[in-house]
């Protein structure tokens, strides 16, 4: 998430006398408006931006260009560049807005209790220290899982930036004493191809892709890519014809950013092959094309609401994730998918604005004595109390929270139970292999299972219904790499007659990959696919595709999960996903049953010498 801003605006706030004044960068406010807009889609509504996510790498190179661009004028205006001096701006920049978010939502998540308080020391150490990223990779967090969404968990690209500028100005002090401009650009450009390279060789698809996301090492070429663009273009004056080139290439590289948020879905391998380098270069060209003089593109993304959006955008990506984290805990499980995001939205705005006008400008424009000075009168002293009692208040429950930390959400616990059933299982069969006889159906021997955590939360129940059946499920996989696993399974020679397919929790469901699946086991393999139930606004998309799928192919049936535990939905663990007991365990093997039993009942085919006159199947 980028956190520093173009210009500080001094309508209402008077300047540090030896404050420099910055000259505004065009366009800078409108790309983070955009960028921070998808995001929030990507948290809020998934199927209207799967690809919203990206929005982080666009503020990543934004912020890498700003930060370098400000210390380059620095050097130029003053012959040197002051770390120390650096990093009281980053901490006025930053610091204000981060405490309160943190002791405000802390204190929250204490009074809701359950699963938003798994894990909050540490993620209140992790925001303190801006060493989130690495924390939820030691702890094995996972950042698409939704087993249990951390209460802080956007806080994980801050970590990435400041890292980033732990090491960065001192680099850029000694990139100073190499003579020629173009191999300073060299040398930068080369760390942020490294940086995208180490993404794309250190994770293996269809695996779990956290460590590469949330490593500083494999994430930061979008800040590097924007420091070297800073330096490419610093104090350079483009001729009149360059400038409206610029403008229009930027303009494509906006336009194709805005496609990739609508297109490119997080599980797809190519976001680590390249897809998040793609959008890093096409940011860069998007900032040339908007800071050129007289860019029309500049003046376009200026327009008042994107410029009022990107001013806030900082404050708008600290709140959204726990806001919204907080209001699915507290509401019913039966409230509507749509009411905690639009519930969340409006409190995420208002807190954001009132974050901006009375705390982020003031502490960043006088400095954090000069914000408190600025406040006259008796007013200071009540101000003053009433903020000092507040933030006690906010602390001693953020502790309480603390701790009061389950150490394991519902929806963990249950799927920790189905693995060691598995496990167990396995053992089982190790123990006693050798020839055996198959039963008739259903029987487990007979039936090689492939699923996401609601099949492994459900895992227990499956294997004291279907003895021996063998189960293949993993936390956060989707029906996109359906084809793949059926495809190894095959070749490993371990299918059995009856396949059980549940994927459809974790986003889209392609027709493509159901496909792929039935052409890859063949006619001899009877398919049963398991429908989804979460409150994501993709699950009815994708369970009409399943069920009208189903009704085509003579093969397939459909296992209705979604249905059979509507109506003990209030049954499910506390995300509304996961099987949390005997109960809804044995809702959703009853599902698959219902499936098999149908697949049973299919009459033989006819052979070919027996059609005559039938016809035959389509």
């Amino acid at each position: 998430m980028s956190t520093a801003q173009s210009s500080d605006r001094s309508a209402t706030i008077p300047s540090r006398p030896e404050a420099p004044v910055q000259r505004r960068l065009p366009g800078l406010d409108g790309l983070r408006a955009i960028a921070v807009i998808v995001v929030i889609a990507f948290h809020f509504v998934p199927a209207a931006a799967p690809g919203g996510y990206l929005g982080v790498d666009v503020f990543f190179v934004i912020s890498g260009f700003l930060i370098t661009t400000l210390l380059l004028r620095e050097r130029s205006r003053t012959g040197r560049v002051s770390v120390p001096r650096f990093w009281l701006r980053r901490a006025r920049r930053l610091l204000p807005a981060l405490a309160v978010v943190v002791l405000t939502c802390g204190a929250a998540a204490a009074v809701i209790g359950g699963d938003v308080l798994v894990h909050l020391g540490s993620q209140v150490i992790g925001a303190a220290t801006f060493s989130s990223n690495w924390l939820y990779i030691v702890q094995g967090t996972s950042y698409f899982a939704t087993t249990s969404p951390e209460l802080f968990r956007n806080l994980w690209s801050l970590a990435v930036e400041e890292q980033f500028y732990l090491l960065w100005p001192g680099l850029l002090i000694l990139l100073m004493f190499v003579r020629w401009r173009w191999l300073r650009v060299v040398i930068v450009s080369l760390l942020a191809i490294s940086s995208a390279v180490a993404m794309a060789l250190l994770f293996t698809p269809p695996g779990d892709a956290t460590r590469v996301y949330y490593g500083t090492d494999t994430h930061s070429f979008g800040l590097a890519l924007g420091a070297a663009v800073a330096i490419a273009i610093e104090g350079r004056m483009p001729a009149r014809w360059l400038s409206r080139t610029l403008a229009l290439i930027g303009a494509a590289a906006a336009g194709a950013l805005i496609a990739l948020a609508l297109a490119m879905a997080p599980d797809d391998p190519f976001v680590t092959r390249g897809g998040l380098a793609l959008v890093a270069a096409l940011t860069a060209l998007a900032i040339a094309g908007a800071i050129s003089p007289g860019s029309w593109l500049g003046r376009g993304l200026d327009i008042a609401p994107l410029r009022w959006v990107g001013e806030r955008s900082y404050g708008l990506y600290l709140w959204h994730w726990p806001v919204l984290v907080l209001f699915v805990a507290a509401l019913p499980v039966d409230a509507p998918w749509w009411v905690a995001p639009s519930a969340a939205l409006a409190v995420t705005v208002a807190a954001s604005w009132a974050s901006y006008r009375w705390l982020e400008l003031p502490v960043r424009q006088l400095g954090f004595r000069g914000a408190v000075a600025s406040i006259s009168g008796r007013g200071r002293r009540v101000v003053a109390g009433a903020v000092a009692v507040a933030a006690v208040g906010a602390l001693v429950l953020t502790g309480a929270g603390v701790a009061r930390d389950p150490g394991k959400s519902t929806a963990q616990l249950a799927i920790e139970q189905g693995q060691a059933a598995i496990d167990a299982a396995a053992t089982a069969r190790a123990l006693h292999a050798g020839p055996g006889r198959p039963t008739p159906l259903p029987s487990g021997e007979q039936i090689y299972a492939i699923g996401d955590s609601v099949m492994l939360a459900a895992s227990p129940w499956l294997q004291e219904r279907f003895p021996g059946i063998v189960i293949d499920a993993q936390v956060s996989r989707s029906m996109w790499t359906a084809p793949d696993l059926v495809q190894a399974v095959v070749s490993s020679g371990a299918l059995r007659p009856i396949l059980v397919i549940g994927l459809a929790t974790n986003g889209d469901v392609d027709p493509a990959d159901l496909q792929a699946v039935v052409d890859i086991v063949g006619p001899s393999t009877l398919v049963v696919f398991v429908n989804g139930q979460a409150p994501r606004d993709w699950i009815p998309i994708g369970n009409a595709t399943l069920a009208d799928f189903s009704r085509r192919e003579r093969s397939v049936e459909l296992a209705n999960w979604h249905d059979a535990i509507a109506p003990s939905i209030d049954e499910l663990a506390s995300d509304q996903v996961h099987p949390g007991g005997p109960l809804t365990g044995g809702i959703y093997v009853g599902s698959i049953c219902d499936a098999l039993q149908r697949l049973a009942e299919l009459p033989p085919l006819l052979d070919d010498s027996d059609y005559r006159h039938v016809n035959r199947p389509a």
